[in-house]
Protein backbone atom coordinates (compact mmCIF):
# COMPACT_ATOMS: atom_id res chain seq x y z
CA UNK A 1 0.00 0.00 0.00
CA UNK A 2 2.90 2.32 1.35
CA UNK A 3 4.58 1.50 -2.26
CA UNK A 4 1.74 2.75 -4.55
CA UNK A 5 1.12 5.73 -2.72
CA UNK A 6 4.87 6.66 -3.34
CA UNK A 7 4.59 5.88 -6.70
CA UNK A 8 1.52 7.98 -7.37
CA UNK A 9 3.87 10.82 -7.26
CA UNK A 10 6.37 10.01 -9.42
CA UNK A 11 3.67 8.89 -12.20
CA UNK A 12 2.35 12.13 -11.87
CA UNK A 13 5.04 14.22 -12.50
CA UNK A 14 5.78 11.91 -15.68
CA UNK A 15 2.28 12.68 -17.23
CA UNK A 16 2.90 16.26 -16.05
CA UNK A 17 6.16 15.93 -18.05
CA UNK A 18 4.83 14.52 -20.89
CA UNK A 19 2.18 16.91 -21.51
CA UNK A 20 4.72 20.30 -21.76
CA UNK A 21 2.83 23.85 -21.58
CA UNK A 22 2.51 25.56 -24.78
CA UNK A 23 5.55 27.66 -25.59
CA UNK A 24 4.47 31.16 -25.66
CA UNK A 25 4.00 33.03 -28.57
CA UNK A 26 5.96 36.00 -29.96
CA UNK A 27 4.12 39.51 -31.94
CA UNK A 28 0.89 40.57 -32.86
CA UNK A 29 -1.67 39.17 -35.02
CA UNK A 30 -4.75 39.99 -37.30
CA UNK A 31 -7.12 37.06 -36.05
CA UNK A 32 -9.88 36.07 -38.95
CA UNK A 33 -12.01 38.77 -37.56
CA UNK A 34 -9.87 41.73 -38.01
CA UNK A 35 -8.95 42.29 -34.58
CA UNK A 36 -5.29 42.20 -32.92
CA UNK A 37 -4.89 39.28 -31.27
CA UNK A 38 -1.52 36.95 -30.15
CA UNK A 39 -0.03 35.55 -32.90
CA UNK A 40 -3.45 36.48 -34.52
CA UNK A 41 -4.72 33.23 -33.99
CA UNK A 42 -8.88 33.32 -33.58
CA UNK A 43 -9.69 33.89 -30.20
CA UNK A 44 -13.50 32.67 -28.77
CA UNK A 45 -15.06 34.94 -26.02
CA UNK A 46 -17.25 33.61 -23.07
CA UNK A 47 -19.84 34.85 -21.11
CA UNK A 48 -17.05 36.77 -19.07
CA UNK A 49 -15.79 38.58 -21.32
CA UNK A 50 -12.83 36.83 -21.78
CA UNK A 51 -10.73 35.79 -25.00
CA UNK A 52 -9.19 33.01 -25.09
CA UNK A 53 -7.23 30.74 -27.85
CA UNK A 54 -8.28 27.27 -28.94
CA UNK A 55 -5.21 25.59 -26.68
CA UNK A 56 -7.28 27.55 -23.78
CA UNK A 57 -4.72 29.95 -22.98
CA UNK A 58 -6.28 34.02 -22.04
CA UNK A 59 -5.67 36.67 -24.56
CA UNK A 60 -6.38 40.08 -25.75
CA UNK A 61 -8.61 41.34 -28.35
CA UNK A 62 -8.49 44.39 -29.72
CA UNK A 63 -10.62 45.82 -32.68
CA UNK A 64 -9.85 47.84 -35.82
CA UNK A 65 -11.22 50.69 -34.07
CA UNK A 66 -8.85 50.33 -30.90
CA UNK A 67 -11.87 48.73 -28.80
CA UNK A 68 -10.02 46.78 -26.53
CA UNK A 69 -12.08 43.20 -24.87
CA UNK A 70 -12.68 44.24 -20.66
CA UNK A 71 -9.81 41.39 -19.06
CA UNK A 72 -7.21 44.05 -20.71
CA UNK A 73 -8.47 46.71 -20.21
CA UNK A 74 -9.04 45.73 -16.28
CA UNK A 75 -5.17 44.14 -16.95
CA UNK A 76 -4.45 47.71 -17.24
CA UNK A 77 -5.78 48.95 -14.03
CA UNK A 78 -4.74 46.45 -12.01
CA UNK A 79 -1.27 46.50 -13.18
CA UNK A 80 -1.21 50.07 -12.26
CA UNK A 81 -2.74 49.04 -8.76
CA UNK A 82 -0.22 46.49 -8.13
CA UNK A 83 2.89 45.79 -9.92
CA UNK A 84 3.98 48.89 -11.39
CA UNK A 85 5.53 49.97 -8.39
CA UNK A 86 8.34 47.30 -8.77
CA UNK A 87 8.15 46.44 -12.43
CA UNK A 88 7.86 50.11 -13.89
CA UNK A 89 5.29 51.80 -15.61
CA UNK A 90 3.31 50.14 -18.47
CA UNK A 91 5.80 46.60 -17.45
CA UNK A 92 8.44 48.52 -18.79
CA UNK A 93 11.00 47.88 -15.82
CA UNK A 94 13.19 49.47 -12.88
CA UNK A 95 16.39 48.61 -11.85
CA UNK A 96 15.32 46.33 -9.29
CA UNK A 97 12.46 44.50 -11.13
CA UNK A 98 12.09 43.21 -14.58
CA UNK A 99 10.38 44.57 -17.97
CA UNK A 100 7.28 42.46 -17.60
CA UNK A 101 6.28 43.49 -21.55
CA UNK A 102 9.56 41.97 -22.66
CA UNK A 103 9.56 38.69 -20.15
CA UNK A 104 5.96 38.02 -21.62
CA UNK A 105 7.49 37.99 -24.80
CA UNK A 106 9.04 34.42 -24.03
CA UNK A 107 7.13 33.68 -20.83
CA UNK A 108 4.17 31.20 -21.08
CA UNK A 109 1.35 31.40 -19.41
CA UNK A 110 2.10 28.85 -17.11
CA UNK A 111 5.07 30.53 -16.01
CA UNK A 112 3.70 33.81 -15.42
CA UNK A 113 0.93 32.26 -13.02
CA UNK A 114 3.40 30.19 -10.97
CA UNK A 115 5.90 33.04 -10.40
CA UNK A 116 2.91 35.44 -9.52
CA UNK A 117 1.07 33.33 -7.55
CA UNK A 118 4.10 31.69 -5.53
CA UNK A 119 6.95 34.16 -5.89
CA UNK A 120 10.79 33.93 -7.39
CA UNK A 121 13.53 33.66 -6.09
CA UNK A 122 17.18 34.15 -7.48
CA UNK A 123 20.04 35.19 -5.34
CA UNK A 124 23.24 35.04 -6.32
CA UNK A 125 22.68 34.29 -9.92
CA UNK A 126 23.86 36.59 -12.50
CA UNK A 127 24.14 40.26 -12.42
CA UNK A 128 21.23 41.21 -9.97
CA UNK A 129 19.50 39.00 -7.50
CA UNK A 130 15.59 38.94 -8.58
CA UNK A 131 13.25 38.34 -5.52
CA UNK A 132 9.72 38.73 -6.18
CA UNK A 133 6.92 38.03 -2.90
CA UNK A 134 4.75 35.41 -3.64
CA UNK A 135 0.62 36.81 -4.25
CA UNK A 136 -0.79 33.69 -3.88
CA UNK A 137 -2.86 35.45 -0.80
CA UNK A 138 -3.58 39.10 -2.27
CA UNK A 139 -6.90 38.96 -3.74
CA UNK A 140 -6.05 42.07 -5.46
CA UNK A 141 -3.78 39.98 -7.39
CA UNK A 142 -5.08 36.77 -7.54
CA UNK A 143 -9.12 38.04 -8.51
CA UNK A 144 -7.74 39.85 -11.67
CA UNK A 145 -4.31 37.05 -13.04
CA UNK A 146 -5.82 36.39 -16.31
CA UNK A 147 -6.39 40.45 -16.67
CA UNK A 148 -2.59 41.19 -15.84
CA UNK A 149 -1.64 38.48 -17.75
CA UNK A 150 -3.51 39.41 -21.00
CA UNK A 151 -2.46 43.33 -21.01
CA UNK A 152 1.18 42.42 -20.06
CA UNK A 153 0.97 39.46 -22.63
CA UNK A 154 -0.60 42.63 -25.21
CA UNK A 155 2.40 45.04 -24.00
CA UNK A 156 4.80 42.35 -24.68
CA UNK A 157 3.24 41.60 -28.41
CA UNK A 158 3.16 45.54 -29.38
CA UNK A 159 -0.92 45.18 -29.53
CA UNK A 160 -0.89 47.81 -26.84
CA UNK A 161 1.44 51.31 -26.57
CA UNK A 162 2.21 52.86 -23.31
CA UNK A 163 -1.03 55.47 -23.08
CA UNK A 164 -4.19 55.04 -20.83
CA UNK A 165 -6.32 52.94 -22.89
CA UNK A 166 -9.42 54.85 -24.51
CA UNK A 167 -12.11 52.28 -26.08
CA UNK A 168 -13.05 49.29 -24.43
CA UNK A 169 -15.75 46.71 -23.83
CA UNK A 170 -18.37 46.62 -21.24
CA UNK A 171 -17.59 44.89 -17.78
CA UNK A 172 -19.81 41.78 -18.46
CA UNK A 173 -22.25 40.84 -15.36
CA UNK A 174 -20.74 37.50 -15.16
CA UNK A 175 -17.57 38.79 -14.80
CA UNK A 176 -19.17 41.29 -11.83
CA UNK A 177 -20.27 38.39 -10.69
CA UNK A 178 -17.23 36.33 -10.82
CA UNK A 179 -15.44 39.09 -9.32
CA UNK A 180 -18.07 39.42 -5.89
CA UNK A 181 -17.58 35.49 -5.49
CA UNK A 182 -13.57 36.23 -5.65
CA UNK A 183 -13.92 38.74 -2.92
CA UNK A 184 -16.41 37.12 -0.93
CA UNK A 185 -18.78 39.83 -1.71
CA UNK A 186 -23.02 39.30 -2.20
CA UNK A 187 -23.94 39.27 -5.25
Amino acid sequence: MLAACLAAPVAFAQDQQAAPAPAATTGVGTAPDGSKTEGGQAATKDDLGKYTLEDGRPTYHITNDGTMDWFTYSGYRRYHAECHVCHGPDGMGSSYAPALANSLKTMTYEEFTETVVNGKQNVGHGTADQVMPAFGQNLNVMCYLDDLYIYLKARADGALGRERPSKREDKTKAYGANENQCFGRPN
